[in-house]
């Protein structure tokens, strides 16, 4: 099995990136996880303190589970990745049965911050987009998927994600492989990245 870790700050295209990897590879060949579904259980707080959580912390990630359901897929058994609710910012307590795959895709804005995750992946991306243009796209999708209104979005921007994006994102381009610039879409890096999946399996 190959384990892909795909990073970069919000709002930076790793999905556009994920999606593309998926389309030009075989089908039922790739498997994803988001980082997304290993935050933390939260069910012991009230819903305003969860509101007021650091969730681009690398506190905020469970990533001793995240871990341990890579380590079980790698050794061919499934595992039950946890959902995640972004309006109810905790786990909705439904799982979703995740197979192994030839292909596992890992994506999230934190995932390269873990030393013991970084040591599983295989190949270790990072998408890179500027400041603006993620903030754009991050506002466009927080106000129309997840509920958000648009001071809410400034004020976490300003307060948590430009700060944490600083402090632990972007440091983390050092430990990456292969760096894709995407303002605009770069089709030469994708390519490049499933030619090198393809000669692994």
């Amino acid at each position: 099995m190959l384990i892909i870790g795909i990073a970069g700050g919000t709002g930076c295209g790793k999905t556009t990136v994920v999606n593309k990897l998926i389309n030009e590879l075989p089908e039922g060949e790739v498997g994803v996880i988001s980082q997304d579904s290993y935050y933390k259980d939260t069910s012991h707080l009230s819903y305003d303190e969860r509101v007021n959580i650091n969730f681009d912390h690398p506190r905020s990630i469970d990533f001793e589970l995240l871990v341990n359901h890579l380590k079980q897929l790698k050794k061919g058994k499934s595992i039950d990745q946890p959902i995640y609710s972004f309006v109810k910012h905790n786990r909705t307590g439904d799982t979703i049965k995740t197979k192994p795959r030839k292909v596992m895709i890992v994506e999230g804005i934190l995932i390269l911050t873990n030393p013991e995750i970084r040591e599983l992946f295989d190949i270790k991306i990072f998408v890179h987009a500027d400041s603006d243009e993620r903030l754009i796209r991050r506002l466009k999708r927080d106000i129309t998927e997840r509920g958000r209104d648009i001071d809410e979005v400034l004020t976490r921007y300003q307060n948590t994600l430009k700060p944490m994006h600083e402090q632990f994102i972007e440091p983390m381009k050092e430990y990456a492989d292969i760096i894709i610039p995407n303002n605009k879409y770069n089709t030469v890096a994708v390519d490049i990245v499933k030619t090198i999946i393809n000669e692994r399996l």
